[in-house]
């Protein structure tokens, strides 16, 4: 046994549970540690540890938080290693490798966790301006190294760390906005599919921008020209000006957020579309009631919601409001129009938004027929092991309004 490994103290599971180990998953929940021979309450928030299981085969290295359900995160499978500034490196070159190979510019999603093998870290890329997003005690300690690394592999002006997520709370961390490195704007600037789109960074939604959707977006933009475009849940206009670029007769950006609508109208200027781009600031529901009682009628209606369901046991809830919007969204749709209608819920499976589009489809009293199936764009790989990495689902469907008889 080497030095490193003499360093890393033991995290023992339970008998049996080290089976999820093996087939590659990398969380440890805290039941499924043996307490008994390995307390939890003897590591340290972020302590990295040697898993084994039950009878001592080893597994491979975590980081370990004992206030956290997930009570281990592995980022090794050599038990002999630790997390250290040179893994570090390799592994946020590696993730860089990726996606050089995939876009011929700088803007997208640099490290995506579990997916990139760091556990708790997000890094999207906006040009020569970084968005670092910590999640976890483990990555915490790592703050440093991470952003000398990253500062050495793309030279950035400047770093910013966005950890104000709510999920920080559950690893006795502080949420706080903050400069991490160098000159860091108050707006980001990034191009997408032929636009140019301006967003708040410090003070944007979670890193700043959804590059997620971003080839969904890609795909409504090509079938929009000559139709009128409804893009609900808009933000900063990613989809409805990319539609007014690609050449839709109208776009319209519904959002409850005025200072996201302001962002997608400079989106529209510096793509040159503001004369087909409108902003309508309201409630999501109350705004397609509104619609539907003008009596408008859209040839593609995109519905991209926050999560509506963040945990199981919200989901009969959470269900039942996806299926209203997407109801709603459906009556504005015009006959041999589309729906875009995706989930950022990763509890919801994409055999429940089927359900939910089939019901909503009844309610609206149209028929459908799914043409796409949509994903996460590949900026956001998913871990052929982790099924919680394969978070956003989505369906364009073809909607026909059946006349009497038909």
């Amino acid at each position: 046994m080497n030095d490193a490994s003499t360093r890393l103290r033991a995290l023992s599971l339970r008998k049996g549970e080290e089976r999820r180990l093996l087939a590659g998953h990398l969380w440890i929940f805290s039941n499924e540690v043996d307490v008994a021979k390995t307390p939890l309450t003897g590591f340290a928030p972020g302590e990295c540890a040697r898993v084994e299981s039950a009878s001592g085969r080893p597994l491979g290295c975590a980081y370990v938080n004992p206030a956290a359900l997930i009570a281990g995160r592995v980022y090794c499978r050599d038990a002999t290693r630790e997390l250290d500034a040179e893994l570090l490196r390799a592994r946020l070159g590696a993730a860089l490798a990726l996606r050089e190979d995939l876009f011929d510019a700088p803007y997208y999603r640099l490290v995506f966790g579990e997916a990139d093998m760091l556990p708790g870290l997000v890094v999207d890329r906006f040009g020569d301006v970084l968005a670092v997003q910590i999640g976890t005690a483990g990555m915490e300690r790592q703050r440093d190294a991470i952003v000398d690394a990253l500062r050495e592999l793309v030279s950035p002006r400047g770093v910013l760390f966005k950890n104000d997520l709510p999920g920080r709370e559950h690893e006795g961390l502080p949420r706080v906005v903050e400069t991490a490195f160098g000159d860091v704007p108050d707006d980001g600037v990034i191009e997408e599919n032929g636009c140019r789109f301006v967003f708040p960074l410090a003070g944007g939604q979670k890193t700043g921008w959804f590059y997620d959707m971003r080839d969904n977006r890609a795909m409504a933009a090509a079938l929009s020209p000559g139709r009128d475009v409804l893009d609900v849940f808009s933000y900063a206009g990613g989809l409805g000006v990319a539609c007014a670029k690609a050449g839709a007769k109208s776009a319209t950006c519904l959002d409850a957020s005025g200072l996201a609508l302001s962002y997608a109208a400079r989106a529209a200027e510096l793509s040159g579309v503001a004369d087909r781009v409108a902003t309508l600031e309201t409630d999501a529901l109350a705004g397609l009631k509104d619609l539907r009682a003008r009596g408008r009628r859209f040839g593609l209606v995109s519905v991209d919601p926050p999560a509506f369901v963040k945990r199981k046991k919200d989901m009969e809830k959470g269900l039942a409001a996806y299926r209203t919007a997407n109801r709603l969204a459906l009556e504005l749709v015009e006959d041999g129009g589309f729906l875009l209608a995706c989930s950022c819920s990763q509890p919801v499976g994409r055999d429940d938004l089927r359900k939910v589009l089939a019901g909503a489809a009844r309610d609206a009293g149209v028929r459908l027929s799914i043409v796409r199936q949509c994903h996460q764009a590949a900026d956001h790989p998913i871990h052929p092991a982790m099924p919680e990495t394969e978070y956003l689902k989505g369906f364009l469907c073809r909607v026909s309004r059946p006349g009497r008889g038909l």
